[in-house]
């Protein structure tokens, strides 16, 4: 009789393994894509940091090529629509980031991030910092709308789970340009704490990724070469003497 590993197909070693190996391969290519992201990212942050603040564009075919620039825009603050982003939390402590519209000259809006509040005592008392009136100068740094799952939800009141510009034009029918400039200076109110942290690109874990995923294909690929070799040698001339 015919044992269970006499019957099982001599090719399919070889199949499982090829099919790991392209699995581990493909799972590591996509960490190297997304780790040169991620550098290209770095390098797209430190051109910023050294060129000089430019207005704030009125359209932009690609907003992403502006990321982390340095703009300065002027115009009026809207304190009726201003909400506040919750469970923002800097250097350990809970808070809150105060996001207010500014009318531009042109009739646009953009949202400003005056900055962050710390939270002081319940939450039954938020936190109430108004804008300054009249024309204002605002400089900033343009950043994105955060794409994250864990900042899912719906605003509640003026307390908001993200900073979401096609939401706030949704709900006020304003015509709202889609990044958001984060303060770092100008006429943006005071009170606030504006040391905005560098973004966290994670370039490292994506490189460590990578490794260990072509390490996996390598392992796989080793270990069928010895088990065939293993075989062989079993079932070569005088294995049965």
């Amino acid at each position: 009789m015919n044992s269970p590993v006499s019957r099982r197909p001599r090719w399919l070693p070889l199949a499982a393994t090829i099919a790991v190996v392209i699995v581990c391969i493909a799972a590591g290519n996509w960490q190297r894509g997304r780790m040169h992201e991620k550098q290209a990212l770095a390098a797209a942050l430190a051109a910023a940091e050294r060129q000089p603040p430019v207005p704030v564009p009125e359209h932009s075919d690609d907003w992403s090529a502006w990321r982390f620039r340095h703009v300065e825009a002027s115009g009026r603050y809207d304190p009726a629509t201003q909400f506040l982003l919750d469970n923002r939390v800097r250097n350990g402590v809970v808070g809150f980031d105060v996001v207010t519209p500014l009318a531009l000259p042109d009739g646009l809006f953009v949202l400003v991030d005056r900055g962050f509040v710390p939270l002081r005592g319940d939450r039954s008392v938020l936190p109430d910092l108004p804008p300054p009136g009249g024309d204002v100068r605002v400089e900033g740094r343009i950043d994105l709308p955060p794409r994250s799952w864990l900042q899912s939800g719906e605003p509640s009141g003026v307390l908001w789970p993200r900073l979401d510009p096609a939401l706030y034009a949704e709900r006020t029918h304003r015509p709202v340009i889609p990044v958001y400039i984060a303060a770092t200076g100008g006429d943006a109110g005071s009170g606030l704490v504006r040391d905005w942290p560098a973004p966290d690109l994670g370039v490292e874990r994506h490189i460590g990724y990578m490794v260990q995923w072509y390490t996996f294909a390598a392992l796989a690929a080793g270990a069928w070469i010895v088990f065939t070799w293993r075989a062989m040698r079993r079932t070569g001339p005088g294995a049965g003497a």
